[in-house]
């Protein structure tokens, strides 16, 4: 295990849905770390989202849950190796039941960059922001 690691954790209001949304997009379960409460979902070797029901999700804090489905609570963006990759991992989403954000002037702006972005907001509303930047020295 790397000694650095994100651990995302997404309140959701069906945990069985939103297991099945994320694996759909190829990440996969540690069961290890999945149960009734929470399902650890693996992104990469550094990265995991726990998926956590509302209910348990209460007992990490003090504050009220935001309601990601009217408001954006937060935007996790997540760098890929090509814009193919990109649209490859959009599509996926949409087909499992996400919802494209398309803002056409920001794509604008991140193409005069040398940027590629797509942004689905998942089931329970959260904003994923999957880019692809061609900058000096990325190889």
């Amino acid at each position: 295990m790397s000694s650095k690691m994100i651990f995302i954790n997404l309140p959701v209001t069906d945990l069985d849905r939103s297991k099945a949304f994320y694996e759909a997009l190829g990440w996969k379960v540690n069961q290890d770390f999945t149960d009734e409460n929470a399902s650890c979902i693996v992104v990469d070797d550094n990265i995991c989202l726990m998926l956590l029901t509302r209910e348990y999700f209460t007992t990490f804090s003090k504050r009220p849950i935001a309601d990601t489905v009217s408001a954006t609570a937060a935007a996790y963006a997540l760098s890929l190796s090509s814009a193919q990759e990109v649209d490859q991992l959009t599509a996926a989403a949409v087909a499992a039941g996400a919802t494209e954000e398309v803002n056409e002037d920001k794509r604008a702006q991140e193409a005069q960059v040398g940027m590629h972005g797509r942004t689905f907001i998942d089931p329970d509303g959260h904003q994923w922001e999957p880019f692809w930047m061609d900058y000096p020295g990325a190889n």
